[in-house]
């Protein structure tokens, strides 16, 4: 799952400026490097901003997905929490809701149910836009997401959305502190007890730079390590800003693991194996 922000505060971007042809160009080389889907957001998670009103995040998100799904054929997911730009956006071609919310407005489940649109459901104890790092939950934290995703997974059920619809996201950085969300990461091979798919939003996250005291856009290396750790715990997808370099990781690892067969005869394509130099003959040199 690529990532395209279609708003002016992400923590990742660094206030970079990008006009509508910008994100479609970066879902078109998100696309190219192998995402399979491309989640757009109109409100950036950070909780030091304001939450957006609906109607300015509807006008954020709806022409990019129109252009994203419609010009690219890309599967879309919106990341919102709001029931009517869940809706607009499915209208323009969303096919999967991304909540970051636990469902925190239900309406939300109902907007799935009537349109059929995919679920996603992530962990979090917090209000949309506000912090919490609450460290009594240190020793309950991964009861508390499997307690809250399956809570939250009946909820959807009780209000019409199939449970084949649903993708379980148990929420890193999410009103966690770092130690939290590792002890939730290292405990992903128990959340499919749940039954339902596992997305994994670990790219560029806090916990990644706690760890590697990293900016959020020089966490590449920690992302991937995630990532790994991920794959190995059996998660589904995996939600990342460097989409190709994810795939790219992925791809040695599933060969060194013995998961992907390799023919004997695999070889380096000559133009692969070494970077291109500049010429340093002028004109009409040999």
């Amino acid at each position: 799952m690529g990532i395209v922000n279609a708003t002016p505060d992400s923590f990742s971007d660094g206030g970079i400026p990008r006009s509508l042809d910008e994100r479609v160009e970066l879902a078109a080389a998100q696309l190219a490097g192998g995402a399979d889907v491309i989640d757009i957001g109109g409100e950036s998670g950070v909780t030091n901003r304001p939450a957006v009103a609906a109607d300015e995040e509807i006008e954020r998100v709806v022409p990019l997905i129109e252009r994203v799904a419609g010009d690219l054929g890309a599967v879309v997911s919106v990341d919102t929490y709001k029931p009517a730009v869940a809706r607009a956006a499915i209208a323009a071609g969303a096919a999967i809701v991304n909540d970051t919310s636990a469902l925190r407005d239900p309406a939300l489940a109902d907007v799935c149910a009537d349109t059929g649109a995919g679920l996603v459901i992530m962990h979090t104890r917090a209000a949309p836009k506000q912090r919490l790092h609450d460290r009594s939950f240190d020793s309950g934290i991964v009861a508390d997401v499997r307690a809250l995703l399956c809570e939250r997974l009946s909820l959807a059920v009780s209000r019409g959305v199939a449970p084949e619809q649903v993708m379980l996201d148990p929420g890193p950085d999410f009103a966690k502190t770092p130690f939290q969300s590792v002890a939730v990461m290292r405990a992903l091979a128990s959340l499919h007890e749940l039954g339902r798919p596992l997305l994994l939003a670990i790219s560029r996250k806090d916990f990644v730079g706690a760890i590697t005291r990293r900016r959020p856009r020089e966490r590449l290396a920690g992302t991937l390590g995630a990532l790994a750790f991920g794959a190995r715990a059996g998660g589904h997808m995996a939600r990342v800003h460097d989409v190709a370099a994810a795939r790219d990781f992925l791809a040695v690892l599933d060969v060194l693991e013995g998961d992907v067969d390799v023919d004997p005869g695999l070889e380096v394509d000559d133009s692969l194996r070494w970077e291109a130099q500049a010429s340093t003959f002028e004109p009409g040199e040999r």
